[in-house]
């Protein structure tokens, strides 16, 4: 990247930190296990209930290891859906944080930058994507669950976004 196009990074980057996007997404992340553990175990105790209700009239009982196979199942299935709705938030912070990059460093220079993003996830064989690429998860148009795991909106719909943007 040349000297504009990184100004519209360090802009981008300072607009997440002016945000407070680490510190949200921190509390955030908090939050969703809380949740996350409160209902595997709530579930995994109503559904034990029900077996066990069914086993007593038979004569049998629950065993402790069937009672953690169920929380740890509802653990799983809740943690997705908790980073769904992490990496739905994480993409809204992302744009705000294109914005604010915008702002502080220029709308073209927040474009420029995402373009030369662009043009190197383009060179390169999606397959081996660069890891920089892979941690942001900037790269690429998944689809299906890993679209919704992202926590980057696709680059071309960061720069659309940004091109309509007022010029500032």
């Amino acid at each position: 990247m040349d000297r504009e196009q990184v100004a519209g990074v360090l802009g981008h980057e300072i607009a997440h930190i002016a945000n407070g996007d680490m510190v949200t997404m921190a509390l955030l992340q908090g939050v969703v296990n809380a949740f996350v553990m409160f209902l595997a175990r709530l579930a995994a105790y109503a559904v034990a209930q029900a077996i066990r209700g069914d086993r007593d009239e038979r004569g049998g009982g629950l065993s402790y290891m069937t009672y953690w196979l169920l929380q740890t199942a509802f653990e799983v299935v809740f943690m997705i859906a908790g980073s769904i709705v992490l990496a739905w938030f994480s993409r809204r912070r992302e744009f705000r944080a294109d914005a604010g990059g915008a702002r502080f460093a220029g709308r073209d220079r927040m474009i420029s930058a995402l373009q030369a993003l662009q043009r190197l996830q383009e060179r390169v064989d999606p397959r081996s994507n660069p890891p920089a690429l892979q941690a942001f998860k900037i790269s690429g148009h998944p689809t299906g669950l890993m679209a919704l795991l992202r926590s980057h909106p696709p680059l071309d719909v960061r720069i659309a976004r940004l091109e309509t943007m007022t010029a500032a």
